[in-house]
């Protein structure tokens, strides 16, 4: 004879056992996304920022067979250790820059360039907008000098006025 505690207990060993059947397969989303990030993503952990790829969430459900939004759910908040650094997932999705090579460029790759340029910059003459424009044309990039703005905001870089230093 099956008392309520019996039944009580075998119901707690139910969701005892789907609890853990659950956090056992969001582990496995979460490998899988960050080994698929890992492939598409090889050459910016081996080489740096430079190298990182453009690359939209559409592309990593399809390589693991998933919907995007399940993508978009287990990136955000997460983190991975890399030798390039800890990133939060997210940062591996970026927009796709064509340069006058035809090759794609990562945004975020832009964004580190505006910020090293203005990082070697002389005080006394920073550079404009439209001067970091050039520069990124003189290696292939050809943005326009409203993105650069947008990209120098971004990264909390004050505009060229604001950098200059009077003394």
């Amino acid at each position: 004879v099956f008392t309520s505690i019996h039944l009580h207990l075998a119901f707690i060993d139910l969701v005892h056992a789907w609890l853990i059947r659950s956090i056992h397969q969001r582990q496995q989303t979460i490998r899988k996304v960050t080994e698929s990030i890992v492939r598409f993503q090889r050459e910016f952990l081996d080489l740096g920022v430079e190298y990182l790829r453009p690359l939209i969430l559409r592309q990593v459900a399809d390589d693991i067979g998933m919907h995007e939004s399940t993508i978009s759910r287990v990136t955000t908040a997460k983190y991975v250790h890399t030798p390039q650094g800890i990133f939060e997932l997210k940062y591996f999705f970026n927009s796709r820059i064509t340069s006058n090579q035809g090759a794609d460029l990562a945004s975020e790759s832009v964004k580190q360039k505006i910020k090293k340029y203005i990082g070697e910059e002389d005080d006394k003459k920073p550079l404009s907008d439209q001067r970091l424009c050039e520069m990124l044309e003189a290696e292939g990039m050809t943005i326009a000098r409203r993105t650069v703005a947008k990209y120098r905001e971004m990264l909390n870089i004050a505009p060229s006025a604001q950098r200059k230093k009077v003394f």
